[in-house]
């Protein structure tokens, strides 16, 4: 098993599903973060909360509600899946500041998200017509996923993250989703 450390606790066993996420460079506040760090909660929970407060999307960028860098991110998580077969991907989506996939990596998961992150953060930048300034938030959320059940809990979650959010009424209608593939 991989164990690493930035901001976050990092767990990645050989053969299991991961669970990770990341989201846009200053899309939660700093009193947030702050809060975050300093509470005592697990990780579940600080999570849930940082989520519940992107749901809204009321701060920071949400770049990703452009149709355009939305499909450029759609088309980097389908290439890793099928072109580089670097994982299987079980589930995605791409919400307006963050995005969530559950895949069996192939790979290591700094690599995948690595390269993810890097090309579309690229491309958005160069779609926005931004240079020099980040687009991604550099440390992602990841989570193994320890049984069946739990990985089938997790997809739901994931493709039902747009409904949740008032983005759709089913998961079917958000075209940046595994959901809307099926």
């Amino acid at each position: 098993m991989t164990y690493y450390e930035r901001n976050l606790p990092h767990w990645l066993p050989e053969a299991k599903a991961i669970f990770v996420t990341w989201r846009l460079q200053g899309s939660l506040p700093t009193s947030l973060l702050a809060r975050l760090r300093t509470s005592r909660e697990p990780p579940g929970h600080q999570f849930a909360t940082a989520e519940q407060f992107l749901d809204h999307h009321r701060f920071g960028p949400a770049w990703l509600k452009n149709p355009s860098i939305a499909q450029c991110v759609q088309s980097s998580i389908l290439k890793g899946a099928n072109e580089l077969q670097q994982y299987a991907l079980l589930a995605y989506v791409v919400m307006p500041n963050r995005v969530h996939l559950l895949i069996e990596p192939v790979l290591s998961l700094e690599r995948i998200t690595r390269g993810i992150k890097g090309t579309t953060a690229h491309e958005a930048n160069r779609i926005l017509k931004r240079t020099g300034v980040p687009f991604w938030q550099g440390e992602s959320f990841d989570h193994w996923v320890r049984t069946p059940a739990e990985g089938e809990k997790i997809c739901t979650y994931i493709e039902n993250n747009p409904v949740k959010a008032g983005l759709a009424n089913s998961p079917e209608q958000w075209p940046w989703s595994s959901a809307a593939k099926r």
